[in-house]
Formats: structure tokens, sequence, C-alpha cells
């Protein structure tokens, strides 16, 4: 009885017609392929551009920064230490400071960071993003590299002199004083986010001359992890690692990329789970077409449903047939979504490239990245799937369940 309740099952889901499907079985399906692929293409693009933020923006952010409150002296010694621990891929010296960067016709405050050029191949993908120029130019004597959107704020190039203009205090005979002194740029990186605009570089040891530092001072450490949700882990323990000999009475304090860019991440997050939530409403919408066709379905089959009641078939025996044809359109419309959605998101370049020739504009113009990056994450194609279907089998046993309540002697007193 079961194999006749499955084949009846896919002969209600036939067209009376001949056709494949009847038109309220294409309804359901449709909203279910629809729902289904525009899930999967939403959150892998999202995905795809949190991994590309993530590396942009964090691949140059240090994971995290081991400060003091007085300057550290003998680093070297220190991140020799910090570099043998398991979780550290590479540190280096770091110095930070606040400053304005001007010329003759404007300025703008920009974070000024001092590196080590010959290590931060190591520890940044800055050096893959420089678009003139490269950072091992800043072994030249006074000299800065900065990102491409300054430079067209600031109206510079490759050659020109701006003037640094710190928060650190010089003091003289005549008097307190911001530092100031004059830099050639030397480089130009083009990161296509925020950083653009408010990061300039400088090497270590002209940082260290700022901050009036001798050559075995710096005034924090620099450090990659392996694991860069938690950075701030590994960190304390690299601190709790450090050889008493090295720590010279200093009292270190750890700031990672939690503190400082967290929120954007923790945004991006918000915004892709209320994005879901949304389009989670377009299945709930298609399991409802679902649940119409069951209805329709057991409405116009009461005839024969009265007719098997009759010669012995159990209420079980005939919720399953419909409850088969439930399962049978959930299965092709998530199936459909589901192909649809994998092939449309690995070929978004090419869709987005022929919508901007027929529009004659740039889509992409006002983001970081001039393509559609995308990440398949498998686990979430898989509940996406799994709670589509669990939504779609709970909207075919609903009306499934009707047959249960129907009185063949009522059916067919009226035939």
């Amino acid at each position: 009885m079961s194999s006749l309740s499955l084949n009846l099952a896919f002969r209600y889901f036939k067209s009376n017609r001949g056709g494949i499907f009847s038109f309220t079985s294409f309804l359901a399906i449709l909203g279910l392929s629809i729902g289904v692929s525009s899930l999967i293409i939403v959150m892998s693009v999202m995905n795809g551009f949190e991994r590309e933020l993530q590396d942009r923006i964090l691949g140059v952010v240090p994971h995290a920064v081991i400060k003091s409150d007085n300057k550290i002296t003998e680093y070297q010694l220190l991140i020799d230490n910090i570099n043998q621990l398991d979780n550290i891929e590479s540190s280096s010296p770091y110095i930070e400071l606040q400053g304005l960067v001007s010329t003759s016709s404007g300025g703008r405050g920009v974070s000024i960071i001092g590196i080590d050029e010959d290590i931060e191949d190591s520890i940044s993908i800055l050096p893959e993003y420089m678009v003139l120029g490269s950072l091992s130019n800043l072994k030249q004597a006074n000299s800065i590299v900065i990102g491409t959107w300054l430079a067209a704020h600031l109206g510079v190039g490759i050659g020109d002199i701006l003037n640094i203009t710190t928060s650190d205090i010089k003091t003289s005979i005549i008097g307190s004083f911001p530092q100031s002194i004059k830099v050639k740029v030397v480089g130009m990186y083009e990161l296509r986010s925020e950083l653009d605009q408010s990061l300039v570089l400088i090497s270590h040891k002209l940082a260290q001359k700022i901050k009036m530092f001798d050559e075995n001072a710096t005034s924090s450490i620099r450090i990659k992890t392996d694991d860069l949700f938690n950075a701030d882990i590994i960190a304390r323990d690299a601190i709790e690692s450090i050889d008493e000999d090295l720590l010279n009475n200093n009292y270190f304090e750890i700031v990672t990329w939690k503190t400082t860019h967290g929120t954007l991440f923790e945004a991006i997050k918000f915004e892709k789970l209320l994005i879901s939530l949304m389009l989670f409403l377009i299945i709930g919408v298609a399991s409802i077409l679902v649940l119409s066709t069951i209805i329709m379905t057991v409405k116009s089959k009461e005839r024969e449903i009265g007719i098997l009641k009759t010669i012995g078939a159990s209420n079980d025996q005939l919720v399953k047939i419909f409850l088969y044809q439930g399962i049978l359109v959930s299965s092709i419309g998530i199936i459909s979504g589901l192909l649809f959605g994998i092939l449309i998101t690995i070929n978004l370049d090419s869709l987005v490239n022929l919508l901007e020739s027929v529009t004659s504009r740039g889509m992409l113009d006002a983001y970081f990245i001039n393509y559609f990056p995308y990440h398949l994450d498998l686990n979430q194609i898989f509940f996406i799937c799994l709670l589509s279907f669990i939504f779609s089998l709970f909207s075919s046993l609903i009306p499934a369940l009707r047959v249960n309540r129907l009185d063949p002697i009522e059916i067919l007193r009226h035939e």
C-alpha cells in the first residue's frame, strides 16, 4: 500500500492534462526555487564581501599590539622571544602616531605608522597593494608612503614633499612646540578601503626620531597570529611567556583588532542576519504555496479518498499520499533553487558585466572592489536547504492530516 500511496502522490502531482506537473505545483516549486536561490546568492556574496573586507583591512591592521606605558627597550630580544611561540607567525616593532599631513593646498589628520620595512612582507598584505613605488623605498631618509585617496585629496604624487605635524611636543630654549618634519612621498598603496585616506607609513627609524627614542627602543610590538579570532588570547599568552629579565619592570597591555575594528565586522554579521531573516520570508511564502497546493488537491480528490476509505485504506496510508506529494514538490523546488543559486553565484561577474554594458554604467564604482566576490559556505547552504525542507514538510503535513476528518459516507452520499 505504501507503493500505492507513492504512485497516487505522483499522479496528483502531475497535471490532469498530461503535463509534468499541475499549475499549483508549478507555483509552489517556483516559489521555493526563488527563495532558496536568492538566499544562496545573497549570503554567498555577503560572505565574499566580508572575506574581502577582512583580508584587506585586517591584513593591514595589526592582529594584536603589545604596548607599554614606557618605551620598550631592547625590543629585538622581546621579538625573538615572541616569535618562538607556535601561534605567532611574525612580529615587528611598531610605533603609532596621530598627526596632520599637510601641503600648501591643505591637510588631513591621519594615523602615522612607523614600520620595519624589511619585515612588512611577512606581517601585512600592504606590499601586494602598492601601485607606485615600494615599501623598501622607506629606507630613504625622511620618506613616506600614503594611500591613493589621500594623495588625490592633497594633490601630491611621487617625489612631492609633505609636512608631518604630530602631537609629540619638542622642547627647546625658545619654548615647546609640536614635532614637525618634512618628508618625501616614495610610494602609494590602494586598498580601496577607509585606510586609503587615514593611514600613512614611515620607517621605524624615522618614527624613533620623531618620538626621540634611541635606536634600541620602540613604543609597541605588533603581532600577526595564526588565528585571527583568538588574537587576544594568543597575545596574552605571548606576554606571559616573556622572560622576566626582558620585562624591565614594564607593564604591558594588549590592543587587538577587535578593539579598533570589531564593531565594523559585528555590523556586517548583524546585517547578514537581518537579510537572511528577510529572505526566509520568501521561503515562508513558498511554503504557504505548498500548503495551498495540498489543500486544493485534498479538496479536489475527496471522492477518490472516500472510495479508498471504503475499500480498506487506512488514514495513515491516505495521509502519506498527500505528504509524499508535498515532499515531491518541496524536493524539486529546493534542488532547482540550489542548482540555480550556485550557477548564478559562480557566474555573477558575467551577469554584472552584461548589465553594465546594457545600462552603460558601472555598478561597483562606489565600492572598494570592482568585482562581485563570493564564498560558497557548504554548511550555510545545507542549513538553508534543510530549513526550507522542514518548512515545506510542515506545510504539507497540516493539510494532509485533514484527510483523517473526512467521512466517506458523507462524501459518497452526494455522488
